[in-house]
């Protein structure tokens, strides 16, 4: 099944590389592809509870459009984005 999800705070390739990490740990996640210009995360994944993924991608500072985009969601992803460029 191959789900898209529209997100907030995707900035940049570091960005990217720190929900490929996150969200590949989740069992079941087959394919990750980011599309860091229009923000939306593509996931192939056989059996995987939708709400897990958004909750993943919360807890690493990028929420699901629509939801609430907090000041802490904002710095987790500057966090995140950091950390995502020094590992790629």
């Amino acid at each position: 099944m191959k789900t898209d999800i529209q997100i907030e705070n995707l900035k940049c390739g570091g960005c990217a590389a720190t929900i490929k990490k996150g969200i590949s740990a989740i069992n079941g996640v087959n394919d990750i592809d980011i599309n860091v210009e229009k923000s939306i995360v593509s996931i192939t994944s056989e059996n995987v509870n939708l709400d897990e993924i958004k909750k993943k991608l919360s807890q690493l500072g990028y929420p699901e459009v629509g939801d609430k985009n907090t000041l802490v969601h904002k710095a987790k992803s500057f966090v995140s984005c950091a950390v995502g460029r020094i590992e790629s």
